[in-house]
């Protein structure tokens, strides 16, 4: 029997393709292969083939699905004015390594790699959750990459602290037991606790999910270990770069007292925006309203760039 979610996967990539983005293999260095979904009218240093620029946005995504699934509907929103990147982080999607380093900083290396290697100079970074923390480490490792950052539903870092505060939160020993579930019942509620209010499906769209979403699951352990810090072993890194907070406000597993944190820590140079009746989610539940925002965001980054 088919996969519904493989039958989706095939109708979105091709929808993708229609709008002119497209999957692009990129060699890192040797043994760590990195897939983006890239807007193919864009410049490519690869192909040697330069045309007019348009602003870089990277989309990172968080730790349940690959890149274009987490980032679709604003792949297709902002496609036509922006030149759009989307990788799959290391054991997801189509990105592969045979290092061990399984660390938030050695995702943001790569994609940073990646991104030099396609001849990306400066961008801006949409990260959710996951995505986000990796996001916040490229801008701290590459400020002359990172030029803006739009943070979703995520945090600098997993500190122990915020890290059990969450799992008390939620009703959870570890993040392997909430985020890499291996029954139909622990993917159902891995999404009604990641949404506002998630719409009911049958159980047997649970069971293609469950067959299909969450393989490597060695690594992906690894990497939620890994994800993991120390609170002594935390510091705030200086940010040069703008950075804006979109959140779901009924986010359960980063509240917005977590958000309003964040902000704190950033400075007030940071901004925080919220959207009503949406969780951890907040970009497949409330595209339109999501997309409007995200849309007014970085058009005031631009407004910044012309008033330099």
């Amino acid at each position: 029997m088919v996969s519904i979610f493989s039958v989706y996967k095939f109708i979105l990539h091709g929808i993708m393709k229609q709008v002119g983005v497209r999957p692009q293999t990129v060699e890192i260095e040797p043994g760590t292969i990195m897939n983006f979904w890239v807007s193919s009218n864009i410049p490519n240093k690869i192909e040697n083939t330069p045309k007019k620029s348009k602003p870089a946005v990277v989309f990172l995504h968080g730790f349940a699905m690959d890149g274009i699934f987490t980032w679709q509907l604003q792949v297709l929103s902002l496609a036509k004015n922006y030149a759009v990147y989307v990788p799959d982080f290391l054991f997801f999607g189509g990105s592969i390594t045979d290092k061990l380093d399984r660390s938030p900083e050695f995702q943001a290396e790569c994609v940073a790699k990646g991104l030099r290697k396609m001849g990306v100079e400066r961008c801006t970074l949409v990260g959710l959750s996951y995505g986000g923390m990796v996001g916040f480490k490229m801008a701290e490792l590459y400020p002359n990459l990172v030029e803006y950052i739009v943070a979703t539903c995520s945090v600098l870092a997993l500190t122990r602290s915020i890290s059990d505060a969450s799992l008390e939160r939620l009703g959870f020993k570890c993040w392997p037991d909430y985020l890499l579930p291996d029954t139909v019942k622990g993917v159902r509620n891995m999404f009604e606790i990641a949404a506002y209010k998630f719409p009911h499906l049958p159980d047997w769209i649970y069971k293609d999910c469950l067959e299909v979403m969450f393989g490597n699951r060695k690594e992906k352990e690894e990497l939620l270990e890994a994800l993991v810090v120390d609170d002594k072993d935390f510091t705030i890194a200086d940010f040069p770069q703008r950075v804006h907070l979109l959140w779901g406000e009924n986010d359960k597993i980063f509240n917005m007292e977590t958000a309003r944190n964040l902000r704190m820590q950033l400075g007030g140079g940071a901004k925080l925006q919220s959207i009503k009746e949406a969780g951890h989610l907040v970009q497949m539940e409330r595209p339109f309203v999501y997309n409007k925002q995200l849309k007014e965001i970085l058009a005031s980054f631009s407004e910044d760039v012309h008033q330099d």
